[in-house]
C-alpha cells in the first residue's frame, strides 16, 4: 500500500508541470478559459451524467457517489484533442494531449472519501493577422497560455441503502499569461526590419470553491431501478492578482528573429474573478449491470462572470445552460465465455449554451459522445471519443470542429486488508 501511495504522490506533483496548454481554443482568451474538466471518461462518452456510476469506479461530479465505493480506487484519464479552426476567410488545425484528472477514493463502510487533482480551465491560443492599406503592413499577433488547476478533497455519507450525500471542497490556484504584438512594416520594402510594440499581461489566480451532491436510487421490482442526483456549487470568487508589461519591439522577417526594447511595468488592478454557481438535475432509468438511460440538465448563473482585466469590453456573459442525455449497455456482465459480452457500451449527447456572448453571438457547444469500457478484474480501461462543434463564423466569429479520442483507467483494489503472514 505504502509504495502505491507513493507512487500516486509522484504523479500529482509532476501533473502540475506537465498541464500547461491544455487547449488550444480562441476562445479561451475570455473568463476563466475554457473549462476542461467534463467528468471521467466513462461519464464524458454518456454526456456527462454524474448520476451513472458504480461502486468500483470513482464519480467526480457527485462527491455523494463516494459513500457508495466497495473498493479503493485510483482513476487516471487523458484526452487528445484535434481541433479544426475557422473563419469565414480561412482555417487551421491545432491539436494537444493533456491530462484530466488523478484521483483516488477510499471506501470505509457508509463513508467514503476522495481526493485528487485536475485541469479546471485553460488557455491556449495563437492568432496571427495581417493587414495591408496604403502601402503599410500591420501583423497583429495575439497567443496565451496557461490554466487553473484544482486540488480537491471530498467526502460522501450514505444515510440508507437509497440516499447518500456529500461535498467537495477545492483549491484552485494557476498562471496565466497573454501576450499581444503589432509589428507595423513598409509593403514596398518587406525586407526591412518591422517596428512594433508588445503587451504582456499575467494573472496569478487562487481560491476556494465547494460542490454539494446527492444521490437517490428506487427499485421498482427486481430488475428495474429509478435513479436520480442533484448537485450544487455555490458561486465562489477566485483573487487574480495582475500584472502587466509593454515594450517596444523589432522583428526581422528574413531571420525570424525578435527583439524586446524598454520594456515597462505599468500598473492595472487586481480582480476578482466569479465562478458561477451550478445547479444540476438528473434522472434516468435501468437495469443494474445490464442497461441505464438518462437525462441531465445544468444551470450555470454565468452573467456574474467576468474577465481578467477591466478594459477587455468586447465580450459579456449571459446565464448558462447544458443539457444531457445518454446512458449504457452490458450484454452480460458476467459471462465466462464471451469476453465482448461483458464490455460496456456507452453513448452520449450534449447541447451547451456557454453563456460567452461577442459581437452580440451566443457561444454555443455541442458534442456526440461514444465509449467503451473494458474490465480487467475489479478495473477498467475506458475509451471514449467525441466530435463536436463550438462557435460560429458569423460576425466575423470563430467555428471549431473538434475530435476528442479519450483514455481513462480506473484501478480497484483492496488496499486495507490484514496480513495472515507479512
Amino acid at each position: 500500500m505504502t509504495k502505491k501511495l507513493i507512487v500516486i504522490i509522484g504523479l500529482l506533483t509532476t501533473f502540475i508541470g506537465f498541464s500547461q496548454e491544455n487547449t488550444s481554443s480562441p476562445y479561451s482568451f475570455y473568463g476563466l478559459g475554457d473549462v476542461k474538466f467534463r467528468g471521467t471518461e466513462d461519464a464524458r462518452a454518456m454526456g456527462g451524467l454524474s448520476f451513472a456510476g458504480d461502486s468500483i469506479s470513482l464519480n467526480l461530479l457527485n462527491p455523494a457517489s463516494y459513500a457508495s465505493l466497495k473498493l479503493t480506487s485510483f482513476g487516471i484519464g487523458s484526452t487528445s484533442n484535434f481541433n479544426n479552426i475557422s473563419n469565414s476567410e480561412t482555417s487551421e488545425k491545432a491539436k494537444r494531449t493533456t491530462l484530466d484528472y488523478l484521483a483516488v477514493g477510499i471506501p470505509a463502510g457508509k463513508f467514503g472519501a476522495a481526493f485528487g487533482l485536475m485541469p479546471y480551465s485553460a488557455v491556449g491560443y495563437k492568432i496571427e493577422n495581417t493587414i495591408t492599406e496604403n502601402d503599410l503592413t500591420r501583423n497583429k499577433r495575439f497567443t496565451g497560455i496557461g490554466n487553473i488547476n484544482r486540488v480537491f478533497i471530498g467526502a460522501g455519507y450514505s444515510l440508507s441503502p437509497n440516499f447518500s450525500f456529500g461535498a467537495d471542497v477545492q483549491y484552485n490556484f494557476g498562471t496565466v499569461e497573454n501576450e499581444a504584438k503589432e509589428f507595423v512594416s513598409d509593403a514596398i520594402f518587406q525586407d526591412d526590419v518591422q517596428l512594433g510594440t508588445r503587451e504582456r499581461n499575467t494573472s496569478n489566480i487562487t481560491g476556494l470553491s465547494a460542490n454539494i451532491g446527492f444521490l437517490y436510487q428506487k427499485s421498482f421490482n427486481e430488475k428495474m431501478n429509478f435513479y436520480s442526483s442533484l448537485t450544487y456549487s455555490p458561486e465562489s470568487k477566485l483573487k487574480s492578482i495582475n500584472d502587466r508589461n509593454i515594450a517596444t519591439a523589432t522583428y526581422n522577417p528574413i531571420t525570424g528573429t525578435e527583439f524586446v526594447n524598454d520594456p515597462r511595468d505599468i500598473d492595472v488592478d487586481d480582480t476578482k474573478l466569479v465562478l458561477p454557481s451550478k445547479l444540476s438535475f438528473g434522472a434516468g432509468i435501468g437495469e443494474t449491470n445490464k442497461w441505464l438511460i438518462g437525462t441531465e440538465i445544468t444551470f450555470l448563473n454565468s452573467s456574474n462572470q467576468n474577465n481578467r482585466f477591466n478594459d477587455n469590453t468586447n465580450a459579456t456573459f449571459e446565464n448558462s445552460q447544458k443539457y444531457a442525455i445518454g446512458g449504457y449497455y452490458i450484454p452480460k456482465y458476467d459471462s465466462f465465455s464471451n469476453y465482448l459480452n461483458k464490455i460496456v457500451y456507452r453513448a452520449g449527447f450534449r447541447y451547451e449554451k456557454t453563456g460567452l456572448v461577442i459581437n452580440d453571438q451566443s457561444i454555443n457547444d455541442y458534442g456526440m459522445n461514444f465509449g467503451i469500457g473494458l474490465p480487467v478484474t475489479y478495473s477498467k480501461i475506458n475509451i471514449g471519443v467525441e466530435f463536436g462543434k463550438r462557435g460560429t463564423t458569423s460576425n466575423g466569429l470563430i467555428e471549431e470542429n473538434y475530435f476528442n479520442l479519450s483514455i481513462g483507467l480506473s484501478l480497484s483494489d483492496k488496499w486495507f486488508r490484514k496480513r495472515k503472514i507479512d
